[in-house]
């Protein structure tokens, strides 16, 4: 907000410290309305909205107090600031709990009365950029728990509607952190599966010797302690959905046992010599680059493909940077109800360390440090600077991508032009999965290309 879009309703009886106010607002460059009572308050702010309301507690008639109540009907998001003389402080305290943003005691000095007005506007403008990402959010995560504006996550968005309601198999890559759990319910919960099992199997948490019986189930006497039979998770998942997490961990022999669910639909207990018929959609998770994995002869290549139908490829939260502040809103409002806390936004400064930091722990570790907040947060209303972890508190600020025109708050236009390049440059290769081919797309030299990778910190993938 420019001091020329700032704008102020003076309400005073006093015709003289009414326009002594006006003009010492109007000469910072603030806008400056007036009323001489809180009737004419009231109709000036019935007909146009301002950024601060400034008034006298005491007013013959219906006084500052009295305005305050009719502003929580009228305009509730308009910080008023109360004008009380020295005598009248406990008055101005019992507007403080009713609601009042602040008060200053007349006579006052010029500077303290416009620090605490620029407060006022900083406080709106907070309100105002909530109520915005809390659309954003609104409007983009109508998958489950799944929150993204970026491009990257619009595209996984639609490739979930187009996938959701099929029976193929879907492998989802992507780093620790970044959500794959969340697109395979998103997946199941979306499509024609919903109102049957999700079975979530993590393969690196069941030890090596029961992840058979655990997924396959077992009949009585297989092994010593199997005194009954037991369903199996992919039996248990009947008609619904089994979920592999971390399936590049899984180790040979299971991998043969798994291609055969994905080829015949059928699967043998431990200790039966007859196969079952199942029908489960098989989704599928890991961090490995199996293709890597597939040519070290550690993963079966025909069970690969089987897997790999259609593929999601979850970005890491460093290259959609323009998805940390509704995420971060969405995980704030989550943690501060859970807690009975009462913030409702972050400073600009805050916000700037948290596009800034690489979050190697990606969306997950976000989360956690947005609980960390709320755990610690106390009666503040905004998050600060001084409240992230000291190693995102030393981040430095990052300008965030250009999607959806977002940039930050006062950026000038080195910042805009490179978050431009950057941008333009993420989605040429990520279309075109070629450097060469993505600099043929942006009509540049692939030398120049690479150069400008290097400049603005794009990390080199290697030609597709």
């Amino acid at each position: 907000m420019t001091a020329g879009t700032r704008s102020v309703l003076v309400v005073d009886d006093d015709a003289a410290m009414r326009d002594m106010v006006v003009s010492l607002l109007e000469d910072q460059g603030i806008r400056a309305q007036a009323a001489g009572s809180v009737d004419e308050a009231l109709k000036s702010l019935g007909e146009s909205d301002v950024d601060a309301v400034l008034s006298d507690i005491r007013m013959p008639g219906r006084d500052g107090i009295e305005l305050l109540g009719a502003m929580r009907e009228l305009r509730p998001d308009t910080p008023v600031v109360l004008m009380t003389a020295f005598g009248s402080i406990d008055s101005a305290v019992e507007a403080m709990q009713a609601g009042a943003f602040d008060y200053v005691t007349k006579p006052f000095k010029r500077d303290a009365l416009l620090v605490t007005l620029e407060r006022a506007f900083e406080r709106r403008a907070l309100e105002e950029e909530n109520r915005r990402l809390r659309r954003a959010v609104d409007q983009t995560a109508s998958f489950g728990d799944l929150i993204g504006t970026s491009i990257a996550m619009r595209e996984i968005f639609a490739l979930i509607r187009k996938v959701a309601d099929g029976r193929s198999s879907v492998l989802i890559t992507g780093e620790s952190g970044t959500g794959k759990e969340l697109v395979a319910r998103t997946l199941h919960f979306s499509g024609s599966r919903a109102s049957r099992p999700f079975v979530p199997i993590n393969c690196t948490a069941i030890p090596e010797g029961l992840l058979e019986s655990e997924l396959f189930g077992h009949v009585r006497g297989a092994f010593t302690g199997a005194h009954a039979d037991k369903k199996g998770l992919f039996e248990v998942a009947h008609r619904g959905t089994v979920f592999l997490d971390e399936v590049g961990e899984t180790h040979p022999g299971m991998q043969v046992r798994l291609l055969r669910v994905l080829q015949d639909g059928e699967i043998r207990p431990l200790g039966s010599s007859e196969t079952r018929k199942v029908d489960v959609r098989i989704l599928a998770a890991t961090n490995r680059d199996l293709r890597k994995e597939v040519e070290a002869g550690r993963f079966r290549e025909d069970l690969y493909y089987r897997l790999r139908v259609v593929e999601i490829d979850m970005p890491p939260l460093r290259e959609r940077r323009e998805d940390i502040p509704v995420l971060a809103h969405a995980f704030l409002d989550r943690s501060s109800r859970r807690m009975g806390r009462e913030l409702k936004g972050f400073t600009n400064a805050a916000m700037d360390r948290l596009t800034g930091y690489p979050w190697p722990g990606n969306v997950r570790e976000l989360e956690n440090e947005i609980e960390r907040i709320a755990a610690l947060a106390g009666r503040a209303d905004a998050v600060g600077v001084e409240m992230l972890s000291e190693h995102i508190r030393g981040a430095p600020p990052a300008p965030l991508p250009v999607g959806d025109g977002a940039l930050p708050f006062g950026a000038d236009l080195n910042t805009a032009v490179d978050a431009l390049k950057r941008r333009m440059l993420q989605d040429a290769i990520r279309e075109t999965g070629s450097k060469t081919r993505a600099a043929e797309k942006l009509g540049i030299p692939r030398q120049s290309l690479q150069k400008m990778m290097t400049r603005l910190g794009i990390q080199d993938a290697g030609d597709a």
